[in-house]
């Protein structure tokens, strides 16, 4: 199976300029925009026609409340799509504290809607991701079963508050919250690539989502560490559109020297741990 644990697939009107600079920057081409409408609005069946020629069996969207930094994009634009193919589509849900109260009725409101993640963005949003105020939101994720998943490491969007992305800052968190996984979306990426890789090996319920890393890359990222060890942890995700395409990018997993075994669960296996329902 192939699992692509980390798609933005917005409404374009939602967004401000950069997301489209930058998913056009990232792309390398990619035919992205096939999914979508004169519009801009994604077309489930063909979103699902070009996933489905890509291999994808499982992909996770995600929704995004960060108006200081790429723009709001709803959870409940993002229904149309799962329902057109359950079987293909999970949501993740996201939450921004500055938007967002009570914390915990939104989380929930998100989750009976059948998000099997939540997803915070503390550098987008603006906000300490062990903020106290975010405690009710670990504690319903605890409740509900579903991990948590937070941008690791720096953004270049205007707006961006990239102190915010620093791993070390979830601590805490991961230590208070043992019974919760968390996956640090990036992998730490900018200059905390060795901070990310030393949680997820110290720490059971830490993972690292490899969107927006090129697999090329990763030995490089990764140097000071033994690489099939620590991929054992990795989530395949694109971070789609920004991506020259999802079968590439699998691909290109396959071809650093992992073993079999290892590889099998990044590209899908680690997700089925860690996701409910894939």
């Amino acid at each position: 199976m192939l699992v692509d644990a980390h798609m933005h697939v917005p409404r374009l009107s939602t967004l401000k300029p950069a997301w489209m600079e930058w998913a056009a920057e990232f792309s390398c081409g990619y035919a992205w925009r096939d999914a979508y409408d004169e519009s801009g609005d994604p077309v489930p069946a063909k979103l699902d026609a070009l996933l489905e020629s890509e291999g994808v069996d499982r992909a996770l969207l995600f929704c995004e409340y960060s108006p200081r930094a790429t723009g709001i994009q709803t959870i409940d634009d993002l229904l149309p799509i799962r329902d057109y193919n359950p079987d293909r589509f999970r949501l993740v849900a996201n939450i921004n504290p500055h938007l967002h109260h009570p914390i915990a009725s939104e989380v929930e409101r998100q989750l009976d809607l059948g998000a099997v993640a939540l997803k915070i963005h503390p550098v987008h949003a603006g906000f300490s991701p062990d903020d106290p105020q975010m405690r009710s939101a670990y504690e319903v994720c605890v409740e509900r079963g579903v991990p948590v998943i937070i941008h690791s490491g720096v953004s270049s969007f205007p707006g961006s508050q990239s102190k915010y992305g620093n791993p070390e800052l979830m601590l805490g968190v991961v230590e208070e919250f043992t019974g919760l996984n968390f996956v640090f979306a990036h992998g730490g990426r900018g200059w905390w690539y060795d901070t990310a890789a030393f949680l997820a090996l110290a720490k059971p319920n830490v993972w690292l989502d490899l969107a927006g890393l090129p697999p090329k890359k990763l030995p490089e990222y990764y140097a000071r560490f033994d690489l099939s060890r620590l991929a054992t942890k990795w989530i395949f995700g694109t971070d789609w559109p920004g991506v020259p395409g999802v079968r590439r990018n699998a691909d290109a997993i396959a071809e650093i020297g992992l073993p079999a075994d290892v590889i099998e669960g990044v590209l899908s296996g680690n997700a089925m741990k860690v996701f409910p329902g894939l």
